[in-house]
């Protein structure tokens, strides 16, 4: 090959390798044009967006939750702030000398605390809402790893004052019990948020994005309790439940004309704030003045005498002739073991005598009360028995209410005398209130109410409540007080009487009823319900004594023993607190 072919030939190579290098670097100027493209025009709102969430934050502020206050105006439920401290395991280095450190200063479990360390994450809880010197100890120890955030802390300031009522919230403060859980989405508030953009070691970039949306606190409640009322009848109970060695004592104050809750006392009661030391399988955080149902007895006499009276059957002067003991089913009063049911008696036995009206309630019959019972009807019963509000929700705005039963089966013989006197049926303490409210007021029954208003940034809003229902009318609402007024003044509740007040009320003793065994213990619930003064009656209170065990005899566990007197002292103070004027 001479020398110009390999001239023509080397350069032939060099211009193919010159040629595939013009591709290759065309090509790739393509590709690289290709992903700008791809990038800048067609991606570019999804990478924008990348960016955008690794540089902006969002973080949600929480909203203040609301206080609770008594008609006063005083506390009864607040949120404070607290410091929380929390760990990022990741930067800990030796998570068994940090959970030493933090033991010695927090009352912590420092092995659960040391898996807490361990963990392959970037945050765990150490110890929430701690006091503010605790707090300062630990951030004293200057430990790495362990930080801080500030988070609300729900306190009562009343203690155990008005917990049943009140309620109480979890550890995140959501209501789970009582007025906190009833009003929790009003209390709760609407989270705030903050949009900020920050650098990598997480700054606020100056002049960068930052948006701010503030929290909006939640509503405040105002409730109908009066702190002094309630903490009278707290102490009334306390002291009650020490002279008769009962289960439980109950209270509630009812102001008849509105129908506001002035008082919910249940003791044993709980601090809302730290439930460790509670006897929750005693059931002591449930308040059983709305849900515990018991058999009112003779308090339900006032019921059956009203109807009898309202429909014309009967005056206050109507006489009975009255034995010691009455057959409703054929035989049952014969010392017969055949039957079980069916003979009604009456407290002690006596001759037979000529009663009125009037001299029934005043001395608690049953047996008077059977007859007038048996006059008025099991129809004309029923009837009065569902106006009154016997077997339905009373509309407390109270979570978990009872309605109570009726328990008048067709066909059952016994059923209607017994709930002339009180059985055959079973009520919660605030229903029974709302009886006597009823006859208090003139003979209109209305919702019971616990919260008065709801103060928010479009001002007070009260909640909404049914139309009153007309019961008996005012005549006989007044003959009915005039005979609870005798009652006290002279027959079973001598002991409830107030000085310088005219008092009405109705004794009442029953037998506690085993559900699970089906028959009557040898145990009793002792009540009074009244009110006063009885011309225009400011307030009713139903006392409710579950199973008094102190005293010699029977005598000594009733209604006008162990209920009347705590009545007495808690109208005493209420009437004083009111500044309601003696009468008397």
């Amino acid at each position: 090959m001479d020398k110009r072919e390999r001239a023509r030939r080397g350069r032939r190579s060099t211009d193919i390798r010159l040629l595939t290098i013009a591709l290759l670097v065309v090509g790739s100027w393509a590709t690289i044009g290709y992903r700008l493209y791809q990038v800048q025009v067609v991606d570019a709102a999804a990478y924008t967006a990348a960016a955008e969430r690794q540089r902006v934050r969002v973080e949600e502020t929480a909203a203040a939750r609301g206080t609770i206050f008594d008609r006063e105006g005083r506390e009864l439920a607040v949120s404070i702030e607290a410091r929380t401290v929390y760990a990022n395991p990741r930067q800990i280095v030796d998570p068994g000398s940090t959970a030493l450190a933090l033991s010695k200063v927090l009352p912590l479990d420092i092995d659960r605390l040391r898996e807490k360390l361990l963990a392959d994450t970037t945050f765990v809880f150490v110890a929430r809402q701690v006091e503010a010197d605790d707090a300062a100890k630990v951030a004293a120890l200057e430990l790495p790893g362990i930080h801080f955030l500030t988070e609300p802390k729900r306190v009562y300031p009343s203690g155990s004052l008005a917990a049943h009522a009140v309620g109480f919230v979890n550890i995140d403060s959501q209501g789970i019990e009582g007025l906190e859980a009833q009003y929790n989405s009003q209390l709760t508030g609407t989270p705030g948020r903050i949009l900020a953009e920050r650098a990598a070691g997480g700054q606020v970039i100056p002049h960068g994005r930052l948006e701010i949306q503030p929290a909006i606190p939640g509503a405040d409640l105002i409730i109908s309790i009066d702190r002094e009322i309630q903490f009278m009848a707290h102490r009334a109970c306390v002291d009650t439940l020490v002279s008769t060695l009962a289960d439980r004592c109950t209270v509630v104050a009812l102001d008849p004309e509105t129908f506001e809750i002035m008082a919910m006392v249940i003791v044993p009661s709980f601090d809302p704030a730290d439930r460790s030391d509670a006897d929750i399988a005693s059931g002591v955080l449930a308040n059983t003045a709305v849900r515990s149902l018991y058999e009112p007895g003779s308090t339900q006499k006032a019921v059956t005498v009203s109807a009898a009276l309202e429909e014309g059957i009967v005056d206050w002067d109507t006489q009975y002739l009255v034995h010691d003991k009455i057959e409703v089913v054929e035989g049952a009063c014969a010392d017969n073991d055949e039957v079980e049911w069916g003979c009604f008696t009456d407290f002690s036995p006596h001759p037979p005598e000529v009663l009125t009206v009037r001299d029934c309630v005043r001395r608690s019959s049953n047996v008077c009360t059977v007859k007038i019972g048996q006059d008025l009807g099991k129809s004309h019963l029923v009837a009065y028995l569902d106006a009154f509000g016997y077997g339905a929700h009373t509309g407390i705005d109270f979570p978990g209410e009872a309605k109570g039963t009726v328990n008048l089966p067709r066909g059952c013989s016994t059923c209607p005398a017994s709930a002339s006197i009180g059985y055959s049926l079973s009520v919660s303490p605030l229903q029974m209130a709302s009886v006597y409210a009823t006859i208090a007021n003139g003979g209109v029954r209305l919702e019971p109410r616990l919260v008065t208003g709801i103060v928010n940034g479009d001002g007070v809003t009260r909640p909404p409540q049914k139309q009153p229902h007309r019961v008996l009318s005012d005549s006989t609402s007044r003959l009915v007080r005039l005979m609870l007024k005798a009652v006290v003044d002279s027959g079973t509740g001598t002991r409830a009487a107030v000085p310088g007040y005219t008092v009405g009320g109705k004794t009442g003793t029953t037998r506690k009823f085993d559900y699970s065994l089906g028959v009557y213990t040898d145990h009793y619930v002792a009540s009074f319900v009244g009110m006063a003064p009885i011309d225009d009656p400011e307030l009713v209170i139903a006392v409710v004594v579950d199973a008094p065990r102190a005293g010699a005899s029977i005598s000594d566990r009733t209604g006008g023993a162990v209920a009347a007197p705590l009545f007495s002292r808690v109208m005493e103070g209420s009437l004083h607190q009111m500044g309601v004027s003696p009468d008397a």
